[in-house]
């Protein structure tokens, strides 16, 4: 199964790779940029594959998914007490971004470029960054999560 879970890990952080979402941005992208693009992509994945049935599985993958950035923030060279609170971060970030795109389909574009924008504050045009993340929440409502 770990196997599996590392496919899902490198196909978000292929996803977060994607050059054009940081074509907005105010300046070169970093890692906190890039982490939240990744945390973005991983909301929705988990926003849409929620079910009792996908609950165990979920569960696994989101163990999986921070268990690897831990060992990416440590390979940049962060002490423990740092990589402590980092990932606390970084799951607090990820949460509030689960709770903010709950609703997203009943959203309009304005109320969710006000979503993006708490995330991505550097970002000049989220209206591309929403046209973007419209077409991969519609793509992963197109398959399974086995197929993802």
């Amino acid at each position: 199964m770990s196997l599996n879970y590392l496919n899902i890990y490198n196909k978000l952080i292929n996803f977060s790779r994607n050059k054009d979402l940081y074509q907005s941005l105010n300046r070169n992208d970093n890692f906190s940029d890039r982490l939240s693009i990744f945390l973005l992509h991983f909301a929705f994945f988990m926003r849409k594959y929620k079910s009792k049935e996908n609950k165990v599985i979920l569960q696994e993958i989101y163990d999986f998914n921070f268990r690897q950035l831990e060992l990416s923030i440590r390979e940049i060279g962060y002490g423990d007490q740092s990589i402590n609170k980092k990932m606390k971060d970084y799951i607090n970030l990820f949460h509030s971004m689960i709770s903010e795109i709950h609703y997203w389909d009943t959203l309009d574009k304005d109320e969710k470029s006000r979503k993006i924008t708490i995330f991505l504050q550097d970002f000049n045009k989220t209206h591309d960054l929403i046209d973007y993340f419209e077409d991969f929440n519609n793509k992963l409502s197109k398959i399974d999560l086995n197929s993802f």
